[in-house]
């Protein structure tokens, strides 16, 4: 069962085909009529939408994509850290450094070495997802990801970092 466009939606396609010209050499399609009595009340004007500002970020971040990660698991990693024996304090700070440090030197992706911890629930294995997640790397952050076994598993994340802005 197949169900014809809703009004509105014809209305709109009626505006962007009323702008279209067709390319030199070439004749300007006929109109379908049916649309054109559908899309009738073409006078009032189309809601404009605008996209919401993103709001800062409080929450976990978002997990890589999957064809991202996949590239960067068969990469070498050259941007790299490894927070073992580091205390909570020390931990933070460094990685912050590292990953603006990274992202500054134009790399897209960084590998943070945790460590598992005696029983596997480690302090900073806990914590590094929270401290990268933070409001001041937001701009710098684009997702994580636990690492692949062969640079470090559940040991280990992947941080996917943005583009850096052109200027």
């Amino acid at each position: 069962m197949k169900r014809g466009p809703k009004p509105e939606d014809t209305r709109l396609w009626s505006r962007v085909a009323a702008t279209v010209h067709p390319l030199p050499g070439r004749e300007t399609p006929p109109a379908d009529v049916e649309l054109l009595r559908a899309a009738a009340p073409v006078d009032q004007p189309l809601p404009i939408r605008r996209p919401k500002p993103k709001p800062p970020r409080t929450g976990p971040l978002s997990d890589i994509e999957p064809n991202r990660k996949r590239a960067i698991t068969r990469e070498h990693l050259e941007a790299r850290i490894d927070l073992h024996g580091m205390t909570q304090d020390r931990a933070r700070a460094a990685l912050e450094a590292f990953v603006r440090r990274a992202w500054d030197e134009g790399y897209r992706s960084a590998l943070v070495i945790t460590g598992k911890g005696l029983r596997g629930d480690g302090v900073l294995r806990r914590h590094a997802p929270e401290w990268l997640a933070a409001s001041s790397l937001q701009e710098v952050v684009a997702g994580i990801s636990t690492a692949h076994d062969r640079h470090g598993g559940e040991g280990a994340l992947y941080v996917a970092l943005k583009r850096k802005p052109r200027p």
